[in-house]
Formats: structure tokens, sequence, C-alpha cells
């Protein structure tokens, strides 16, 4: 983010499911380790419209005013997580979120890519015993899913980079944090030169 703003972009930070009211009541339901219940199905139209109010309410609005937004997940986490991971198929979840997304699209997407087992590690590390707010302490639903599904979500956004290398970039996260952050920085940089500054990609 620093980055960017000294590059002299307007830069704003979203992460999903979130990021409106809406969304984050959709987020304490898709992320609660109590909800186990849902179905695939279900899970795919949460995320759809917790995605569908965030473009409604916010990023067409900064797009519109000429803001980078950079946003922690988006349509490409649904294609691999419901898609693949939960064996939706791609064109079903790609589909639902063309509607509720009118059809937008990064202009770029990071893929950090790591081994699975070593991600859910540090994630449930990174939350157990720091007594969260939202009491998932060991990791939220989707934390907690087996090393084989996660595996399976990998599978599915490392074969949509392959299907779109020019807007899913991978970067290698097995480094350290300035390792990582210089990969990132090279992609972004590049393009905001070559393209003189982002552009929303509209496909509605």
């Amino acid at each position: 983010m620093d980055a960017l703003r000294k590059a002299g972009r307007t830069v704003l930070r979203l992460r999903e499911p979130g990021g409106t009211e809406v969304g984050e009541r959709i987020r304490s339901l898709l992320l609660d380790p109590r909800h186990g219940e849902l179905s695939p199905r279900t899970e795919m139209l949460l995320f759809a419209a917790s995605r569908a109010q965030l473009v409604a309410e916010v990023i067409r609005p900064a797009l519109a005013a000429g803001a980078v937004v950079v946003c922690d997940r988006y349509v490409d986490a649904s294609l691999a997580y419901q898609g693949v991971g939960r064996g939706l198929g791609i064109d079903v979840v790609r589909t639902v979120n063309e509607v509720g997304t009118g059809g937008l699209l990064p202009d770029l997407t990071l893929l950090l890519d790591i081994d699975p087992a070593v991600g859910l590690r540090r994630a449930r590390q990174a939350s157990a015993g720091t007594g969260r707010a939202d009491g998932w302490d060991g990791g939220d639903r989707l934390e907690r899913e087996t090393v084989a599904f996660h595996d399976r979500v990998r599978e599915g956004f490392l074969a949509l980079a392959v299907n779109e290398p020019r807007r899913i970039r991978v970067v290698d996260a097995r480094g350290s944090v300035d390792d990582v952050h210089r990969a990132i920085w090279y992609v972004v940089d590049g393009l905001l030169r070559s393209a003189q500054g982002p552009e929303r990609r509209d496909r509605s």
C-alpha cells in the first residue's frame, strides 16, 4: 500500500468477505466454525452476495473516483474454493459471480503460492490463543478444512493462472516478507508503467 501511495496513487484496501455492513454480517456466517452445516451452494451464494454488495457500495464508486482498489480475495477465490475445492464447477461459480459483480474483474490478480500445509499451519498458529474477538481460536471455518481440501483449492488457483497468465500472476510466497514484497511490487509497478495507471475492466 505504501509503495502505491508513494507512487502518487489513491489506494483503497478491502477484504472479502466483508467491507460493508452487509458483507461483515455475511462474513460472520461464512467463517464461523460453528456453521459447518453450510452446503457448498449456500457458501457460494453467500460469498457472491457479500461481493455484490461490496462492488455496488464501495468498489465501483472508488474506481469511478480514480482510486486503486486492492482487495484481499475476489472472484478468483470463489472459482478456486467453491468451483474446484467444493466441486461445484468453475462455470457455475463464474456465472453466479458475473451476475453479482456485473462482470467487473480486476486488472491484476496476485496469487501468493505456498504449500497449503505450511499456509494452514501459519494461519492456525497466528490465531491460536490470541483471544480473537470472534472467538475462533485455532482458525475460522475454512482454515479448519483438511489439507486435501486446500490442495484442491491451490490446484484450482494455479489452473486459473495457466488460463489467464497476463491477469493472474503467481508469486512464490515461501521466501521472506521482504522477498515477497519485492516480487509483488515488481509486477504491480510493471502494470502501472505499461497502463499509465490501472483502469477497471467491465465485462457486463
